[in-house]
């Protein structure tokens, strides 16, 4: 595969063409395209020495990939052009169920999306291929009578996608000139079941990203579609908002088809009633599996090997900790005051607290809570009523939303992080990108990078697991807490993710809120910090015995009172 953004010929002069052994020995396996300059690459012939690869790589490019696909796979469904990403395989859309998609990022999923909702007119990899080697290819199966009414455009879509920020760069008004052309019996409801209703007098470039999110999702419900897709909806919600969505999504569900991209393991599984693992190497191919139920589904993606096509797509497997780690810092690194500040029609107390070295404090809570005023309040963005901002100390901050201004958008990434050390979240070939290309997840990682690199001796993360896939996300907990505790500093991590917020905290600060007051704990042990903050939601999860994942019990369930009654919130196998 060739990433035409990276492919650099014109300085290189072709190099893998010139050290390919094939092409030195009269053959053509390498040359360049006719029309745009770009190397082309003959997959017939190439014996996948890799010789250009790491040309390619010594150049600092990073421009080609090569992999050996397995003899089972077919033809692609679509591919990006010779030497492109390509696809292998689609999910099959089902009648009065939610069908979940789990994968890494840059392996296809938005791109499945893309084909199933007719964005993109599949090719089957051949040029200029169309629906009838298409419609060849899906006869006889499930998807059949499904890519017809597709190729005759006879399917419409509600598409939620994952890039929420580009909105207000799309639409600039109100939600309620938004939603101006909806049905007003769906419109109330939706308003209504997704608690949205006193935003809609806000112009959309001046919604949070939680109240961005709810917006783009509740247009979609409002509409009426054959076909829903929802790309990643739990991005910039609390833990309330992402119940109250997928109950919408699954109200949906029961009378029309939907498909949702998460990452969320506990929300996909509240959501989902058949998933499909996508699997391969990012930027280069991706592969659907087969339909599993959800819990054999998403243990299948954590084990990292499907048993019925022999493939393993991930060295290691992934298990969580059934049980609450306990911090054994003690070294206090910082006292920090309590704090009250008032608003019109908000008031906000938070205790004091101390902070310990080489600790990450996570930090829960509904959005609009506080905990972003706590944050600025702390590092003296905004005066306080009451309270102190810590002094003496320099502070690195990664803000929920990721966005940029002009002249960041034409920068590359290498330019963005100019100085910063470079981390695991991300590939090399990502250095020469522009910063506006980039999806979510991509940017994220940068965003995080930047943080890491610049000079701190105190970390603030909001949401850093929002777009990263579930692997990115447990790698990006990884590195915080060795970064921290190496340098023996300390961290504040805001987020909504709850295995994300078990894997990366050593305490809990808790936030709470009632219609015009947010209250914030002092930092508590991860027991009793889950614990009161699921109480406080009448939310309980149980322990998938297998991989140790938390999983939402139904509520009044018997797992669900008997839970409740003990008072174990989270950590009950």
């Amino acid at each position: 595969m060739v990433d035409k953004e990276l492919c650099k010929f014109e300085k290189c002069k072709y190099k893998c063409a010139k050290v390919c052994p094939l092409n030195r020995s009269g053959k053509e396996c390498i040359k360049p395209d006719p029309e745009k300059g770009f190397p082309v690459f003959d997959e017939d012939l190439c014996i996948g020495c890799g010789i250009c690869v790491k040309a390619c790589e010594n150049l600092n490019f990073n421009a080609i990939s090569l992999v050996n696909l397995p003899k089972e796979l077919d033809q692609p469904v679509h591919r990006y052009g010779k030497n492109g990403f390509a696809i292998y395989r689609l999910p099959i859309p089902k009648e009065k169920m939610v069908v979940g998609l789990i994968g890494a990022n840059g392996i296809g999923k938005t791109t499945v999306l893309n084909i199933l909702s007719g964005k993109i007119k599949p090719n089957a990899g051949i040029p200029y291929g169309g629906w009838d080697i298409i419609m060849e290819k899906f006869k006889g199966t499930e998807l059949q009578n499904y890519i017809e009414k597709l190729k005759k455009s006879e399917i419409k879509i509600g598409y939620k996608p994952q890039n929420i920020d580009a909105i207000p760069n799309l639409w600039k008004g109100s939600v309620k000139e938004f939603f101006e052309n909806f049905c007003d019996e769906i419109k109330d409801s939706v308003i209504d079941n997704l608690s949205i209703r006193n935003v809609l007098d806000k112009d959309v470039n001046e919604l949070s990203g939680g109240e961005l999110q709810l917006v783009a999702i509740a247009a979609v419900l409002m509409k009426r579609c054959d076909l829903y897709f929802f790309d990643e909806p739990s991005s910039y919600l609390d833990v309330k908002q992402r119940f109250l969505v997928s109950k919408e999504i699954r109200n949906l569900a029961k009378n029309n088809v939907v498909m949702v991209v998460e990452h969320d393991l506990a929300i996909l599984d509240y959501l989902s009633d058949q998933i499909h693992i996508f699997y391969g190497k990012r930027g280069v191919f991706g592969v659907v599996s087969k339909p599993y139920s959800v819990r054999n589904g998403i243990n299948t993606y954590l084990e990292g090997y499907i048993k019925e096509e022999n493939v393993r797509f991930r060295e290691n497997s992934i298990f969580f900790s059934k049980r609450a780690k306990i911090s054994e810092k003690n070294k206090v690194f910082l006292n920090f005051s309590g704090f009250e500040k008032s608003f019109k029609g908000f008031k906000l107390e938070t205790e004091p607290g101390d902070l310990y070295k080489g600790e990450v404090i996570g930090i829960l809570g509904p959005n609009a809570a506080g905990k972003t005023t706590f944050i600025r309040m702390l590092v003296g963005e905004l005066n306080p009523d009451k309270g102190f901002c810590i002094k003496g100390y320099k502070i690195s901050y990664k803000p929920q939303r990721l966005v940029l201004n002009n002249e960041e958008c034409f920068m590359t990434v290498g330019e963005f992080l100019s100085g910063c050390k470079k981390t695991e979240l991300f590939p090399e070939n990502l250095m020469e990108k522009q910063m506006g290309s980039l999806s979510g997840g991509e940017l994220q990682c940068v965003f995080i990078t930047k943080a890491l690199g610049s000079e701190h001796d105190i970390l603030f993360l909001d949401e850093p697991s929002a777009f990263l896939d579930v692997e990115q996300r447990l790698l990006m907990a990884k590195i915080i807490r060795n970064h921290v505790e190496s340098k023996e500093i300390s961290a504040f991590v805001v987020d909504h993710d709850l295995q994300v917020i078990d894997t990366i905290s050593d305490r809990i600060m808790v936030f709470e809120r009632n219609v015009s007051n947010g209250f914030g704990h002092r930092p508590c042990s991860l027991h009793d910090g889950m614990n009161m903050f699921l109480k406080n939601l009448d939310i309980t999860f149980r322990r998938d015995p297998h991989t140790g994942r938390a999983r939402v019990n139904k509520p009044y369930s018997q797992k669900d009172m008997e839970q409740k009654k003990i008072g174990e919130y989270y950590y009950m196998g």
